[in-house]
């Protein structure tokens, strides 16, 4: 189901018997180029997408937050006070929330409401990331916080390190708050300082969703994660952000062989992250296709966090006259590949390319054209 302003405000309506105080967008992510850069203080390309979380809300007197999930059809509820992790499922990505924001000296009010998205979960979209940004949004609204997208989504992020136990880096949560329309945005994960760079004219992003899903949690995330801090620190830097090939290769003997490897991806990944964003400036949609295809070859080889399906994917993609450049995206392992493609043949494209890929894996995708939207936004109901 996809959701607008209108089908949220009447779900809630039929559930409440009068219009929400509030409705809330918070949008999914699809990440251009610039993989697991992120936590190394390096640079990364994602756009926000128009797939996203949303909640109707409005106002209560106490200190509850009750949320019906329309696509989990559950009704759960919590109390703003002793807030305790329990393994609730998407409730505790609400708690998390809620939990950080006291942390921060924030006031918070209880609120209740509908809660219900697009974003399609455990593909590499960052649904949760949406739902995080989603509930601080939510939390702001009845609360009466002022609005800073930098500083929510480095609260979101402590909530996922903190609440969830998820390692994630800023980007998830910072182009979720702060994306722009029409743009993808350069975000300099050490700064966060960001910029938005326009698509290339004529061009179409599509997510390849290879119906493949993979948990981060018990995943080599955090091992990927642990390897880069391992080389950053052999190698005397802060992170793998302040490290040039050059000086990487000149030092490879310090290193062993699985580590070096997995530092030769971020370091590369920088440079084409930077590199994608200067060709976008020129609308060269071909130099980023380019790099789009190195980005893939290097997280396979080097980072090897692609898969089977992924690869498959990318491959078809690929072999398309009309797509640019294609590589996997998110943290890997599964979910979804991206493809930078001709505009005006993205529906032959996604007839092509889907059946084609069902029929080599028996895997059941899901191709998306995707459009590039504002971050995180709350609207009186």
């Amino acid at each position: 189901m996809r959701w607008s302003y209108s089908e949220v405000a009447a779900e809630f309506e039929r559930c409440f018997g009068q219009r929400p105080t509030w409705i809330v967008r918070a949008p999914g992510r699809v990440n251009l180029i610039g993989e697991h850069t992120d936590y190394n203080e390096g640079f990364v390309l994602p756009l926000a997408i128009d797939r996203a979380i949303w909640i109707a809300l409005r106002p209560r007197s106490d200190r509850t937050v009750a949320v019906y999930s329309v696509d989990f059809q559950q009704q759960k509820e919590f109390s703003l006070d002793g807030l305790r992790p329990c393994q609730d499922g998407w409730l505790e990505y609400l708690k998390g929330v809620a939990w950080v924001l006291q942390e921060e000296g924030f006031q918070l009010t209880g609120w209740e409401g509908i809660l219900g998205g697009d974003v399609p979960q455990g593909a590499g979209l960052s649904s949760s990331a949406a739902l995080e940004l989603a509930a601080a949004r939510s939390f702001a609204a009845v609360a009466g916080i002022p609005w800073d997208p930098v500083r929510m989504a480095l609260l979101g992020q402590k909530a996922e390190n903190r609440w969830i136990g998820v390692q994630c880096g800023i980007m998830d949560q910072l182009v979720s708050a702060a994306g722009q329309q029409g743009h993808a945005l350069l975000i300099d994960c050490r700064s966060l300082q960001t910029e938005p760079v326009p698509l290339p004219a004529g061009t179409a992003v599509v997510v390849l969703d290879t119906g493949t899903r993979r948990g981060l949690v018990d995943s080599a995330y955090n091992e990927r994660r642990r390897q880069c801090e391992t080389a950053a620190q052999t190698l005397g830097v802060r992170a793998l952000r302040d490290v040039d090939l050059k000086q990487l290769e000149s030092a490879a003997h310090r290193l062993d062989p699985v580590t070096f490897r997995r530092a030769r991806h971020v370091v590369t990944e920088n440079a084409r992250t930077l590199q994608a964003a200067e060709a976008m400036r020129r609308g060269d949609k071909d130099r980023l296709g380019q790099l789009m295809d190195a980005s893939h070859q290097s997280l396979r080889d080097d980072y090897e966090v692609s898969s089977e399906a992924l690869n498959r994917m990318v491959e078809l993609a690929r072999s398309h006259g009309a797509c640019y450049g294609a590589r996997m995206t998110g943290a890997g392992f599964g979910g979804c590949a991206v493809a930078l493609i001709r505009a005006a043949s993205a529906e032959e494209f996604v007839a092509s390319v889907g059946p084609a890929y069902q029929k080599a894996t028996g895997h059941q995708p899901a191709l998306y054209v995707c459009q590039a939207t504002q971050g995180a936004e709350a609207r009186p109901g």
